[in-house]
Parts: structure tokens; sequence; C-alpha cells
């Protein structure tokens, strides 16, 4: 094989232009951006070497622009002539394709030559049930042949016999006609469109389909002879020369993409536990989605999406807004000049973590678009040339300033409206609840929760306090039930037994499930050793033996987390104050208030792994 090196040369500084140009494109996933021009890079320069198809599979929660980057990357590349987008279904919907290898035909991509496909949200495409259960595929199954060797089996060889026939048939039935001296015969000597198009696609043949249906049926018959002897026409297609990209989002691997109050949770926070997730975590997803054969045909190249930072949103709004500037200069003559206050107001109604980057676009022309025209009307009757936009917290205004005139626009945040609904009755009770939480957290892990809400965008009032992650031992266990109960047992303690709220119900359950697997799961109660939570097995465990003993150990940690709550009361009561007044308070305002009344309380970063002191306790 003879190499080109100018020619690799001039890849290469393609493949290096198209990594700088999305870097532009995209905020915060540089490293994805690296990764996958990494990957690809010998699929792109020299395809000729590659026996199977190189598969890269991104994964992350919507919005993190993984169809987007895949789109960008391959209009860069200007392949898009050799680029097919695929979503697979298991349904048994009607639709003109039953296989990948017919859609791969259609788009021109049957000629062994390099090309793209991507096969976008492929949890849809689930093997197995949520219970396990074999789901029945009737659709698309030759996508596993494709990831497994690279090759896909041709139409039977009855298609092209069938064709032959059909052709023979009619040819001897015009002899038999003309013998009879009948007119009105199928003469005919050219393809139609159809025939056209499928024996394109049937002898892989290279011109366009105009140019075959330009060729007599008479001739067709011959070029498919000469195939049939060349035996070529029935091998499996060769796609080792495929750039394969598979993206989906897998909830199992990302469970934050679930949680509630998503508008109110720090972006670092979620940052901090999405980068904790590795290709482990990705493959056992996979598995309780696909069979292990199948898993294991995805490859080990597994690109995994982080959430973005509180700074990426920043930088993304303040993207958008110049991008916004830029194009009220260019074709109005107009300059724009936008407060940090605007940033704020787009970040607080825009910005929903787990959702990615979609509700930030929206909420710019929502907040700002909409609003312009309104400005821009007072600038070009005025012959101004620049406008001073701002946003007044105190008068909800989004406020204008063309030259000496200030143009004032009514504008409540729809996230921030939702906000403010919340009843300060309600406030002050969840801001009691979720200080009993936060004090307990103090007290049983030493640290202050990443971040305590009393007020958030729900249309119900309700408020959080996010933890770290703990490391599961016997003791954390207990302390966690502990940390679920002291929401419900702190609304006791401050308004009275009687005037308890019912927020306690969900804390509960999970108190409740964690002191049920701590006995009949775990085995940590002396009393009972063996496992009492084997539904299926055919000689289980009788579990309501089980539950004095479980009744029992909640009883006791109740009444050790009121014991603790009262200790430290005037902390509750005053933090419970600053958390309703505020409606949420981040670690070092935690911090501040713990010190002053004398609770001791450290600050530990987002992805912060709560765990014992194993290596010293081994003596390492």
């Amino acid at each position: 094989m003879i190499i080109d090196k100018e020619e690799i040369q001039k890849k290469k500084k393609k493949l290096d232009d198209c990594k700088a140009f999305l870097k532009k494109e995209f905020i915060g996933i540089d490293t994805i951006i690296n990764d996958v021009m990494e990957y690809l890079q010998i699929w792109y320069l020299m395809p000729e070497i590659l026996t199977r198809p190189v598969v890269i599979n991104l994964w992350g929660m919507t919005g993190v622009g993984k169809t987007d980057l895949v789109r960008k990357m391959v209009s860069f590349l200007e392949f898009q002539n050799r680029f097919a987008e695929i979503e697979l279904s298991n349904t048994d919907e009607t639709t003109w394709n039953k296989s990948v290898a017919d859609i791969l035909q259609s788009n021109g991509l049957s000629d062994e030559k390099p090309g793209i496909v991507l096969f976008d949200e492929i949890q849809r495409f689930n093997t197995l049930d949520a219970d396990g259960t074999p789901v029945a595929q009737t659709k698309f199954t030759d996508f596993w042949e494709l990831l497994s060797d690279g090759r896909l089996s041709k139409r039977e060889r009855d298609d092209l016999e069938h064709y032959l026939f059909s052709y023979l048939f009619r040819k001897k039935e015009n002899e038999r006609r003309k013998v009879n001296g009948e007119t009105d015969l199928e003469e005919n000597p050219y393809l139609n469109l159809w025939d056209a198009k499928e024996l394109k696609k049937y002898l892989s043949i290279e011109d366009d389909v105009m140019s075959i249906i330009d060729m007599k049926e008479e001739d067709m018959v011959k070029l498919i002879l000469k195939k049939q002897k060349e035996k070529k026409i029935y091998e499996p297609v060769d796609y080792s020369k495929m750039l394969i990209i598979i993206s989906g989002n897998l909830d199992e691997a990302f469970q934050m993409s679930r949680e509630t109050s998503e508008a109110d949770v720090d972006a670092n926070i979620f940052h901090a536990f999405t980068k904790k997730i590795t290709v482990v975590d990705i493959k056992n997803a996979l598995t309780r989605k696909f069979r292990p054969e199948q898993v294991a045909r995805f490859g080990n190249i597994h690109l995994i999406y982080f959430s973005l930072k509180t700074e990426d949103f920043n930088q993304l709004i303040q993207r958008e807004l110049d991008n916004l500037k830029k194009k009220t200069k260019a074709k109005f003559g107009v300059s724009l000049k936008i407060s940090k206050n605007i940033n704020a107001l787009i970040y607080r109604n825009g910005v929903f973590p787990v959702q990615g980057v979609r509700p930030v676009f929206s909420s710019v022309v929502d907040i700002l678009d909409t609003n312009l025209s309104k400005f821009l009307f007072e600038a070009i009757i005025h012959d101004d040339k620049a406008i001073e936009i701002d946003y007044l917290e105190s008068k909800k205004t989004i406020t204008g300033k063309i030259g000496s005139k200030v143009v004032e626009v009514p504008y409540l945040g729809r996230i921030d409206k939702i906000r403010q609904t919340n009843q300060l009755d309600a406030v002050a009770n969840i801001s009691v609840h979720e200080c009993g939480h936060a004090i307990s957290y103090i007290l049983y892990t030493g640290f202050a929760p990443l971040q305590l809400k009393s007020k958030v965008a729900s249309s119900y009032a309700a408020g959080f306090t996010f933890p770290h992650q703990i490391h599961d031992t016997r003791e954390s266990l207990l302390d966690k039930i502990k940390i679920y109960l002291a929401g419900g047992i702190a609304e006791e303690i401050i308004f009275g037994e009687k005037n308890a709220s019912i927020g306690r119900s969900h804390d509960r359950e999970q108190a409740t499930t964690l002191a049920i697997d701590y006995v009949r799961k775990y085995g940590f109660e002396d009393d009972y050793q063996v496992t009492y939570n084997l539904e299926d097995y055919p000689h289980r465990m009788q579990q309501d033996i089980t539950d004095v003993k479980i009744e029992k150990l909640m009883q006791e940690l109740a009444k050790k987390t009121r014991e603790d709550l009262l200790t430290h009361v005037e902390l509750l009561k005053n933090m419970s104050k600053v958390l309703s007044k505020k409606g949420s308070m981040e670690p070092k305002e935690i911090y501040d208030i713990a010190q002053k009344h004398n609770l001791e309380v450290s600050i530990k970063e987002e992805g912060h792994l709560h765990i014992a002191e194993y290596h010293k306790m081994l003596n390492l």
C-alpha cells in the first residue's frame, strides 16, 4: 500500500481545525471533543488499514450536545453525503425499513467506502425490560451483526432470481402474444424507477439511479448474469471503513437526571456527581437494557458527558448575549450594553442543570429577544446608536436607556414567579424541617451539607438538603436514618407535635427502607444473620419475624435524634429563621452560624466521599 504523506498531512490539518471549531461551538465539553478527535483519527487519516469499524459511544443526560456535536463534526469534515442518522426502535410500528442494511443502502453507504453512521437514542432499542425479561425484536436485528464484525449480509439470492424470472416471463409472454396476433404488448425496453433503485442496491452499482433507468432491461439482465458468475453480489457488504457513533441517555447511570427541583440545585453539585460516573457504571447500566453478549459489542470506547458547571452556564449565557450584540449591530447599527443583572436573571430562570443547554437558549429569547424590539423601535425612531439594558430587581422591570430616555418593561421571570408564590407560613415550616436535616447532617458527618433550600421553583412549597456521597457502613446507615427522621422531629420540637406536617412521609419511607436493609439484607443485627429479603428464593426466610427488631431500632434512633436536636435547639431556631428569610443557605453560611453556636463543622467540596479512614486503620 502506497501512503500519500502529503494527503495525510492535509487531513491531519483538517482534523485539528475541526477540533478548534468544535471547541468554539460547544462549552464545557473540551475533553469529549479531544477524545472523539483522537479516536476517529485512524479512521479519517488511513481508513485502508481498518479491518473492522471504529465504534465510539457517547453517553450523557439530555441537552449536553451529543447529537449536535456529531452533526457539526460531519459538516466540518464535509461528510454530509456519506452520513446517516438512525434512531432504532424495537416496536412493531410500520416503517419502510426493517433492517440497518436497508437504511445504509438507501443512503448510498453500502459501497464499502468510508462513511459515518450515528445511532441516536440507543436506550430506546433495549432488548431487556426493566425486570430483565427479553423484548421481542422484529426489526433492525442486523445492528448487532454490524457491531460484531462490520459486515452485513446482502439480500437473498431469491431477490435477483425473482427479477430475472419476471423479466424472462414477460419476454416469453410477449413472444406468445405476438404469435397470437395481439397488439397490446409490454414493449417498454427500459427499466422503471423502482427496478432501477432496487438493482442499484442489489448489484452495488456506483452509477446514479437516473443513469440506470436509461439502461435497457435486456442489458441489465446481462449485467445481472455477469455479476452472478462473479459471486461477489452474494457476499456480505464490508463496513469496516465505517465510523459508527452510538449515542444515548442512560438514566440508570445518570440517576441525578431524575432529581426534583433541578432548577434550584447548584450546577456544580450535579457536575461533581456526574464526574464520578465511570465506564464500569455505563456498562452496568447497559446490562440492565441489553443482553451481556450485546453489551460486549458496544466495545470499550465510552465517552461520558459531565453535566455543565456553573461557570459553563455563565459562559454560555454570555456567548448568547455577545451573539445578540453582534447581530443587533450588524442589522440595525445599534450597540447594546447589557448589565450583569440580565445575566443573573437568565441564569435564575433558564438554568436547569439536568436539562442541559436548551432551557438557557429559550430563556434568552423569552427575556431579551422579545423585549429588545421595544427598545430598538425607540432607538431607530430617535436615531440613537446605543441602548443600555438592565434589570431592576426591586421594580421587577427590564429597562432600556436610549439617550436620555428610559423605557421600562415589567418582567418577572417565570421561575422567579413560582419561587415567590411560596407562602410565608409554608416556607417557615419547611425551613425548620430542612434545618433539622442539616443539623443532624453536621452532627453525624462533621461537615455542612452542599446546599440548603426552603424556597424552590415548585407549584407547591418544598425544600431540600443536598448531601455529599456517603460510603455505606453499619454506622453510616444508622446516621442516615437519623438524618432522614430529623426533619419531622425538628417540626415537633419547634411547632409542637400537633402542628407537625406530613412533609415527613418520603423521609420516613427512606429511613424505613434503610432500617429494613440494615437487619434483613446486611445482617448488622446479631440476632438475624441470614438474608431475609430473598423474594425469589424457594426457601426464603419469614420476613415478619424481623419486624419487631426493625420497629425497636427505628424507635431508638428517633429518640436519639430528638435528644441531639434538643441539645442544639437554639441553633435550630436561629438557622431556621435565616433560612426562612433567605430561602437558601450555602455551606459557608451554614458553617458560620454553626460556629457561633459552638458546633464544630467543616466544609467539603462537591464530589467529596464521606468514608472511614480504612487506610490508617490498616496501618499502611
